[in-house]
């Protein structure tokens, strides 16, 4: 079954058509890599599939529901979209904890497991504010993972990372293949595509190739 179907999918920002009819099936079980200059689209159709952006036109199915209609955001996803922003006078755990009370979906030993999953320290009383970039990209990672959500919607993941921290994360992404989930990234680094991709989507000025 589907996992996600958008059909005919158009967003327009003022004169600007920033998405052109997309259509687009996505399945369990892969992670599907897209690829585009700045400004093509990407960004915006990550948006949408999270709920965050309505499209003008064209409908997004997730799991058989149509949203916007069936509900208003997807239940079982998870999202890093640009910079991740938290409270900077709070620990990691703290700021994860705060952000999962809002559900109450998952305890507090499953806040620290996904913190720990994104090579944190869940115990740490480190301020956010005080974290590198790296760090606080991790922390977004960790968010968008702590619900076990079916589907992970993740742009520019690798952000800020160093070395280590990019092949930690590929790990966990794979990791999350394997027990079923359907992940969405955008990369600008062409090794992160072809060493995670099962299939790879290129959006050129808003149309998808």
């Amino acid at each position: 079954m589907e996992k996600i179907e958008l059909i005919g999918v158009n967003k327009s920002f003022k004169e600007e058509k920033v998405l052109k009819d997309i259509c687009l099936t996505l399945t369990d079980n892969k992670i599907y890599g897209f690829v585009g200059r700045n400004g093509s689209g990407k960004s915006v159709l990550f948006k949408i599939i999270c709920g965050y952006v309505i499209a003008d036109s064209g409908k997004i199915m997730i799991d058989g529901k149509e949203l916007g209609k069936d509900m208003d955001f997807p239940e079982g996803l998870g999202a890093l979209i640009e910079t991740p922003g938290f409270i900077w006078y709070q620990s990691g755990f703290e700021n994860l904890r705060y952000l999962a009370r809002i559900r109450n979906k998952i305890n507090d030993a499953q806040v620290k497991d996904a913190i720990r999953q994104v090579g944190l320290n869940p115990d740490s009383k480190k301020w956010v504010g005080k974290y590198s970039m790296g760090m606080k990209q991790r922390l977004g990672i960790a968010q968008a993972i702590m619900e076990y959500p079916d589907i992970l919607v993740l742009d520019e993941p690798m952000n800020a990372l160093d070395e280590e921290g990019v092949e930690e994360i590929r790990q966990l992404l794979l990791k999350y293949r394997q027990l079923g989930r359907c992940i969405l990234i955008t990369s600008h680094n062409r090794e992160d595509i072809e060493i995670l991709c099962d299939e790879v989507f290129e959006i050129k000025s808003g149309v998808l190739q």
